[in-house]
């Protein structure tokens, strides 16, 4: 007897939902079981999408994979009755992205964006900062201190701060990073 299929089981992309930090096993769970199961003709492909990251850690800077939606992974699939089960069971996982019980699949253009996202080698510097603000250090050796922004290089990720030391102001060369709005 042959089961009936209530989904659309063209090959298309599906958001799931999974424990914060168990992305990666997850993937790695789907990607395993579709071959153990004999389901790589259903279940093609899981992934985390990440992008590099500028981190400033101990005043180093370091490019980091930091995962852009955190509790996400994207399934390539089927959509069955049969694969919608072994996706949903797996450890991890708390559920697929849709409308009431029915998954919605992700556009291709969206698909097509996160794609160009985790493939940008250069670290994006998003310095949300503007000249003339007052910021404080919260890195480096004069965290503590409170400065105006004076200049602001977006394509290096800095900023200059005038830091009033000793009675006069003083330009700090800092990471954007290693500042916050006050």
């Amino acid at each position: 007897m042959a089961k009936s299929n209530r989904y659309d089981s063209s090959r298309q992309w599906y958001a799931i939902h999974t424990y914060s930090g168990y992305e990666e096993k997850v993937a790695e769970s789907i990607r395993q079981r579709a071959q153990t199961i004999d389901m790589a003709d259903k279940i093609f492909d899981a992934i985390v999408p990440k992008e590099k990251q500028v981190q400033i850690k101990n005043g180093k800077r370091k490019i980091i994979n930091a995962i852009i939606f955190q509790g996400y992974v994207l399934v390539e699939m089927k959509l069955t009755d049969e694969t919608w089960y072994i996706v949903r069971n797996t450890p991890g996982v708390t559920g697929f992205v849709g409308s009431g019980t029915s998954p919605t699949p992700v556009s291709e253009a969206e698909i097509t964006k996160i794609k160009k996202r985790m493939n940008i080698e250069d670290p994006k510097h998003q310095i949300d900062f503007t000249e003339g603000e007052v910021v404080n250090i919260i890195d480096g050796p004069f965290k503590g201190f409170d400065g105006a922004v004076s200049e602001i290089d977006a394509a290096k990720g800095t900023l200059k701060v005038m830091v009033s030391m000793f009675g006069r102001d003083t330009p700090v060369e800092l990471d954007a990073l290693q500042v916050k709005k006050v």
